[in-house]
């Protein structure tokens, strides 16, 4: 349990550090609002279009009487809107990592020099830094997209899809949440994502504890804009505590197990 508390300590953290350098929470403020505009116009789009396309995907029902046609349309009509937006709330964080990869490492490295130490570098060009971002984003959201199918599936069980599964369905999206911010600063520390993987899944209840709250808000994604800043910040901090055994070990010059993705 005090894991679970230190993991959120580290989302409180990140938001005073964000709030303490206001220069730098107006810099990273500034993808989750492009990606933001994008989203809302996408559900704008879909809000107008949802009747027209399920109009078109249910032809067979042309000749139904009233009220079953209308109630299979509308039924369907909420549905498909229903799916863009928990899509869009599931993919937020990752478009909006992506979109904002120069802003957030510029974000990152500024708390890695506030805090002292080293403050490493990918060493790769901009492109590159994209493309990774991009592939383990895919990677990530495709395991989220597998446990989504085995919650979906399990919450039709009596009692407990309405009581366990939920759980489960924040913890899993929490714990991923956690890894896309603090990939971050552990790309940068030339981690590829099995071994990010592997550091979190060590630390489960302190990744849990960082990343469950922090979904939870990032439910209403006009909310998770201001708090992008901070919670870059604070999977930074993080990062940074994970890793500090493993950069002990360097020092006495015993191997690393991490290596800089340049394939």
């Amino acid at each position: 349990m005090r894991d679970l508390g230190a993991g959120f300590g580290y989302l409180i953290k990140g938001q005073r550090w964000a709030v303490r350098h206001g220069r730098w929470f107006g810099f990273g403020l500034l993808p989750g609002l492009i990606t933001l505009v994008l989203y809302a116009g996408a559900l704008v789009g879909l809000g107008h279009g949802a009747d027209d396309l399920v109009d078109w995907a249910t032809p067979f029902a042309d000749d139904w009487s009233s009220p079953w046609l209308g109630l299979l349309r509308n039924t369907l009509t909420v549905l498909v809107f229903g799916l863009g937006l928990f899509l869009a709330v599931i993919t937020f964080t990752a478009v909006t990592l992506l979109v904002g990869q120069p802003f957030y490492e510029s974000l990152s490295e500024q708390v890695d020099r506030t805090e002292g130490g080293d403050v490493p570098e990918s060493g790769l060009p901009l492109w590159r830094e994209l493309w990774i971002s991009a592939r383990d984003s895919v990677r990530i959201l495709v395991r989220v997209g597998l446990y989504s199918v085995l919650l979906f599936a399990l919450g039709f069980v009596p009692v407990l899809g309405q009581t366990v599964v939920p759980v489960l369905g924040f913890c899993v999206t929490g714990y991923f949440l956690a890894e896309e911010l603090t990939a971050v600063a552990l790309q940068r520390r030339g981690m590829v994502l099995r071994d990010r993987l592997a550091l979190l899944r060590g630390r489960r209840l302190l990744t849990l504890g960082f990343g469950v709250p922090l979904g939870l808000a990032f439910l209403i994604p006009f909310v998770a804009v201001f708090l992008m800043p901070g919670a870059v910040a604070g999977a930074t901090l993080l990062a940074r505590d994970l890793v500090a055994p493993a950069e002990d070990d360097d020092e006495d010059d015993a191997p690393t197990p991490y290596t800089l993705d340049k394939g």
